[in-house]
């Protein structure tokens, strides 16, 4: 898959701590049910050394208004585990790309809860889609998308939580699939002051996938990763989450499946934990959770976890890194001047 390329950025420096990091840094989408903290459990449980959560009710608009002592609970929850990275992910009713004014402004505001409400919890990143062009020239709705985000950072600039615009399947009339999108994007927030470093992305492999690009072989992951880096820059990708695809390539339906049971397989995952362009950025299951008996269960993100991990060759012990008391490190920030 091509796409028109935006015009080149400036040359970019890499980060050192990508290329010796030992082995991947794996975690997964874990549920609040229960409370903020039961997240936190269930990462430690299924060995997670990072965590997705969402902050809310995805399915409403309104917000019940968030307990201090639960933030601060959760705060300490994610520093006893010692959690190298935690992130958000954002409703699926946002759409800043929105034609209908109403929904747009709805979605503007509930960006800024989703930064409000991360902040809050101390972490750093919401995870958000672009949104959907609906009947609306693509082009038009790629810079809707763009400067719907951009107010909703701007709205939180005392904040320091941002926002990881994530690639996808291209369903329906989802931006996103693109990667020449969301470089636009990108282009356009940059050029609002002080909006850069709150910025990035966050790759989806289902996505990427369903949306036609190649994860294998070798030669046409390498190929992925250029033209990522061309319209986008691989110094903004902070996550990616890691999900098998149900559906074909190219077919543009996003349906995750576990590691190596669908059809993007293992050896496309073995080729991407050890890509050396990729070290060092977490990367999180949202596989399906399900057993054999339809049954919710732990054990199915840890036999995830640990088929990325023998792919990767890691030798510590699931989890043990995770629990190890290390002081977590705040991820990098995109640079201001990229």
């Amino acid at each position: 898959m091509t796409a028109k390329q935006p015009a080149q950025r400036p040359a970019k420096r890499r980060s050192a701590a990508r290329t010796t990091r030992p082995h991947p840094v794996l975690g997964a989408h874990q549920s609040i049910a229960g409370g903020f903290t039961k997240a936190v459990e269930r990462a430690v449980e299924t060995g997670c050394e990072c965590l997705q959560v969402f902050t809310r009710n995805i399915n409403r608009w309104d917000v019940a208004p968030l307990d201090p002592a639960d933030a601060v609970a959760f705060r300490m929850a994610v520093l006893d585990a010692g959690l190298r990275l935690v992130i958000a992910h954002d409703s699926y009713l946002i759409n800043p790309a929105a034609a209908d004014e109403t929904l747009r402004r709805k979605s503007i505001a509930g960006l800024v809860t989703e930064l409000e409400r991360a902040e809050a919890l101390g972490i750093p990143w919401v995870v958000a889609h672009p949104g959907a062009a609906g009947d609306q020239p693509i082009d038009v709705a790629v810079a809707r998308a763009a400067d719907g985000i951009a107010a909703a950072l701007a709205a939180t600039k005392a904040l320091a939580a941002g926002i990881l615009i994530e690639t996808t399947a291209g369903q329906g009339s989802c931006l996103g699939a693109a990667f020449a999108e969301i470089g636009t994007m990108l282009e356009r927030i940059d050029a609002v002051p002080g909006l850069a470093s709150r910025v990035g992305v966050c790759l989806d492999t289902c996505h990427v996938f369903a949306a036609g690009y190649a994860l294998a072989p070798q030669t046409a992951l390498d190929a992925t990763l250029r033209e990522f880096d061309a319209c986008i820059g691989l110094d903004r990708l902070v996550a990616i989450h890691a999900n098998d695809s149900k559906k074909d390539r190219g077919s543009r339906v996003d349906r995750h499946e576990a590691i190596g049971k669908g059809k993007i397989g293992r050896e496309a995952f073995r080729l991407f934990v050890n890509h050396p362009r990729l070290r060092g950025i977490p990367l999180i299951l949202e596989t399906p959770k399900e057993n054999a008996q339809g049954m919710m269960t732990p054990a199915q993100d840890r036999a995830n976890l640990a088929a990325l991990r023998r792919m990767a060759g890691a030798t510590a012990r699931a989890g043990s890194t995770a629990r190890a008391g290390r002081s977590p490190r705040r991820p990098r920030r995109p640079r201001s001047d990229v």
